[in-house]
Formats: structure tokens, C-alpha cells, sequence
């Protein structure tokens, strides 16, 4: 389900600037597997693939584009049991502010004093 999200983001994407010309789009649809790959005049250049391990999908893909001041902006990312995690981006996404005191010491204590009922 999680790639169908995906999938649709990066279509609304490709269409969201109805200009650009598709100079590359791929597709091949399995039952237990996908892959697409689409490249647009405007600098959008996006390939995914995912295969089906049991039950849960692995999805792993790339896009990149020129953003509006020139600047060339890619991602690598990773769609699993875990989530959405990205790789590697350009330019790198900004450091998380780190977790509040009090709030590490909660999960601290959560930790030392586990629930009886687990």
C-alpha cells in the first residue's frame, strides 16, 4: 500500500508542471514486482522498483530534480516494514533538533521499568 502512495505522489509530481515534455517513461507491472522510471524535459528524473518478500514490500527508488533557484536536488530512499527512510539526499536534509532533556529522561525510565503486562 505504502508504494501506491508513493507511486501516486511522484505522478502528481510529473504532472503538477503539464509543460514538460516526457522524454523517458517506463513501466512493468508484476504481480510480485514493479519498476518505473520516468524522465521529464523539465529536469524530473524518478526510477522505482519494489519487490514483493512474503507479505511486505521492499520499494527502493531515486529522484532528482533542478529546483526553482537552479539548484540540483536528488534523493535516494528505501520503503519498508520500517517506513519511508531516506538514504541520501542533495542537499543533505537538515539535522533533527536534538530530544529535550525530560523528555530523554522519560524514555529512560520507560525503559527501566517495562511494562508487567509485556
Amino acid at each position: 500500500m505504502k508504494f501506491f502512495i508513493a507511486f501516486a505522489c511522484l505522478l502528481a509530481l510529473a504532472y503538477a508542471n503539464e509543460d514538460a515534455g516526457v522524454l523517458r517513461n517506463d513501466a512493468e507491472v508484476n504481480v510480485d514486482s514493479f519498476k518505473y522510471a520516468l524522465k521529464l524535459d523539465n529536469s524530473v528524473d524518478v526510477e522505482q522498483a519494489g519487490n514483493l518478500n512474503g507479505e511486505e514490500w521492499i520499494v527502493k527508488g531515486t529522484q532528482g530534480w533542478t529546483s526553482p533557484e537552479g539548484e540540483a536536488v536528488s534523493i535516494q530512499y528505501v520503503a519498508d516494514a520500517n517506513g519511508y527512510q531516506v538514504l541520501s539526499a542533495n542537499p543533505p536534509l537538515p539535522t533533527p533538533p536534538p530530544i529535550p532533556e525530560a523528555i530523554q529522561r522519560a524514555l529512560e525510565w520507560i525503559a527501566a521499568h517495562p511494562s508487567k503486562d509485556a
